[in-house]
């Protein structure tokens, strides 16, 4: 396929939507500043439609897990299994999905993991045992995996530069309202249905979002090839560290010290691989400047401290509170739907004033407000539980955008990947390990003389222990200000 003719003009470059490196050439890479704003919404549409079933495909399930264990004819503790398949799935393949989308090109890599997520989720639809049920979840979560680790270097050249921050605020406020919505669709969806549509919901959004695949730019291809071993590495080491989490919840014992021996093992030989490649698929060379790797740390904290909470809240509120399923899950929904409020605001304030401010200020408030959450009394009213979410909410959102904007800002463009894959890894290693240190504190407050007592002191000091990650994701993010 030729160029057309006036592709060595930057304007008509500009004017017609042609990313960088459409045609193999990165001659006027620089001049490309993001798409014309028409092509842009039709580009965001493509993503908030992948983005939203990649979110719901992540907790819609979790509500209809003791239909599908009934159903499947297994054990609730197998059952768990359909959850932890797709997120470990995801996790081992982040970072080789950002590598590939250097590689090969960061829409090609979206359009074959929403592809993937597409054919996977009407598998699981149509899956009648557990086994077939765990492959097609693990293929899922592949797919997942493929369209959250290039899904924010996709925003960054989508967006002109002075307005990024708009296009992070449009990213959090549909992963946010894909999160508020996602126990409602699934509650709805589960009075009129049966659970595969849970899952068969997915196909038509899939196929519609394909469709606008197009309408993505093209972009940079980096010239190094594909890292195999450093994959396999990968995917051990972060194999090993969930299981290493999950065993520590559970209570510890030798097993779990040998995948810990195994973890550093592994990972070291991990680290020290990539420290002697010019493109490491860990972008640990990138940890050498201070925002980037203050951002990820700061990533890291705030999502542990939203995990504890999001796990703990439930046994606070049902176990102390006396509250059904249902409340619990109405009551918690001024949190993201908040943040969902929110996120555009947020998004285009850190256009204008630095990341470290305005995450300094959003998770002191976050701080806050989950300070006040472990402090509710143990009979509260409906509003006394809303408005300290929503101040938790509010303090999250002020954070999110501005973080991942910096964040992915501090990277060379032609490895916005890389930036994008360690957004995404910060985020689920937060989120992991938020609920293994929940796990943690319930196991060493659990009290089985009186076990809702118990249950609910476990999660007040879970949530205050998250409260104190939040704390310290205020201090790492306000020593970004002025870099």
């Amino acid at each position: 396929m030729s160029a057309p003719q006036g592709w060595r003009n930057p304007a008509w470059l500009a004017r017609n939507g042609w990313g960088r490196g459409d045609w193999g050439m990165n001659d006027h890479s620089e001049t490309m500043d993001g798409l014309p704003a028409p092509q842009r919404r039709w580009a965001m549409l493509a993503l908030a439609l992948a983005i939203s079933v990649s979110v719901l495909g992540s907790s819609v399930a979790n509500v209809a897990l003791p239909t599908i264990g009934r159903d499947l004819g297994v054990t609730p503790a197998a059952s768990v299994w359909v959850v932890n398949a797709f997120q470990i799935a995801i996790m081992v393949a982040l970072l080789p999905c950002s590598s590939l989308g250097d590689i090969y090109g960061y829409r090609r890599v979206y359009g074959i993991g929403l592809a993937v997520f597409t054919a996977a989720s009407l598998a699981c639809a149509l899956a009648d045992s557990l086994p077939i049920m765990i492959v097609a979840r693990v293929v899922q979560g592949l797919g997942g995996a493929g369209l959250m680790s290039v899904n924010t270097a996709l925003v960054r050249f989508i967006f002109p530069r002075a307005q990024l921050g708009r296009g992070m605020g449009f990213n959090a406020l549909v992963v946010a309202s894909s999160s508020a919505a996602g126990p409602t669709l699934a509650a709805v969806i589960l009075t009129i249905g049966s659970w595969p549509w849970l899952f068969a919901i997915n196909v038509p959004v899939g196929l519609l979002a394909l469709a606008l695949l197009s309408k993505l730019p093209l972009t940079p291809r980096a010239g190094h090839r594909f890292d195999l071993p450093s994959a396999f590495l990968n995917a051990a080491t972060f194999g090993l560290f969930i299981a290493t989490l999950d065993g520590i919840g559970y209570g510890g014992g030798p097993i779990v010290l040998a995948e810990c021996a195994a973890l550093l093992v592994v990972g070291t030989v991990f680290v020290r691989r990539m420290l002697r490649i010019p493109a490491p698929m860990l972008p640990v060379d990138l940890f050498r400047r201070p925002v980037f790797a203050l951002s990820v740390a700061t990533s890291v904290a705030c999502f542990i401290a939203q995990s504890s909470a999001y796990v703990a809240i439930p046994f606070l509120m049902q176990s102390a509170g006396g509250l059904s399923q249902a409340s619990t899950g109405l009551l918690m929904t001024p949190w993201p739907a908040t943040i969902a409020i929110l996120a555009p605001f947020a998004g285009r304030l850190s256009d204008r004033f630095s990341a470290g401010l305005l995450g300094g200020i959003g998770l002191a408030v976050m701080t806050a407000g989950m300070l006040l959450v472990g402090l509710m009394p143990a009979q509260p009213a409906w509003w006394d539980v809303a408005w300290r979410m929503a101040i938790s909410g509010a303090g999250f959102a002020l954070f999110q955008a501005p973080n991942n904007r910096l964040l992915i800002s501090a990277v060379p463009r032609e490895r916005s990947g890389a930036g994008s894959g360690m957004l995404s890894t910060a985020r689920l290693l937060g989120q992991s390990m938020g609920a293994a240190i929940t796990a943690i504190c319930f196991s060493l407050t659990y009290d089985h003389a009186i076990a809702g007592g118990g249950i609910a002191h476990g999660a007040s000091v879970a949530i205050f222990t998250g409260a104190a990650f939040a704390g310290v994701a205020t201090v790492l993010s306000c020593l970004r200000l002025g870099r």
